[in-house]
């Protein structure tokens, strides 16, 4: 479909390490790649934030982009 476009995404991290919530914070513009990225995202395993040794709930900005390549 020959779409580019970067979407940054706010995704609450749970003290478990998975993507409890995720909201687009910026759309790239295209429908069809913000719910990939969301689809993607998903599914990641990220490493909590911590408060001295105890796994926390967080915020994190993740950003993704999509640029074709010859």
């Amino acid at each position: 479909m020959n779409e580019e476009g970067k979407v940054v995404l706010s995704v609450r991290v749970s003290p478990q390490g998975t993507a409890e919530q995720i909201e687009v914070k910026t759309s790239s513009g295209s429908v069809r790649l913000d719910e990939a990225a969301i689809n993607t995202v998903r599914n990641w395993k990220f490493v909590p934030a911590k408060r001295g040794d105890t796994p926390i709930e967080s915020w994190v900005l993740v950003p993704i982009a999509f640029k074709l390549e010859q």
